[in-house]
């Protein structure tokens, strides 16, 4: 995928008219596995695992385990999301981008970015706080 995309990017680069190459060159990525997931496959996105920190002093089994429930269902919830709603937190919260990153990345206006965010942090809350009760 990584090598489609910059063949794309190399094949259309005077098409840029940014200010920021990072977004544009993400969208070529996000567009390409898009794609390619549209003529393979069902579209599903993994979150990476993140493993605690073993040789921390702090780190005893029980906090090791509640920090694994807790990226679990944390993952899982994510995972339920709709597709663009899942798109739009893991671009802002995982990856860091800017909501005007975001609206350029995936094509969409700001203000449907920020009612994405919004709605995605909505239902995580709901559904994280459904799961411990």
């Amino acid at each position: 995928m990584v090598q489609e995309a910059y063949l794309r990017a190399f094949r259309f680069g005077e098409s840029f008219r940014g200010a920021d190459p990072r977004a544009w060159l993400l969208a070529i990525v996000r567009n390409t596995c898009f794609t390619w997931l549209q003529q393979n496959r069902k579209p599903s996105l993994e979150l990476p695992e993140d493993m605690p920190d073993l040789n921390s002093a702090s780190a005893n089994p029980e906090e090791l385990l509640l920090a694994n429930v807790d990226a679990e269902m944390l993952r899982h919830a994510v995972e339920e999301l709709p597709i663009e709603f899942r798109e739009a937190i893991v671009l802002r919260e995982l990856e860091g981008f800017s909501y005007k990153e975001i609206s350029s990345i995936t094509s969409v206006p700001i203000g449907t970015v920020m009612s994405r965010l919004a709605r995605a942090r909505t239902r995580l809350q709901k559904a994280l706080q459904g799961g411990a009760a």
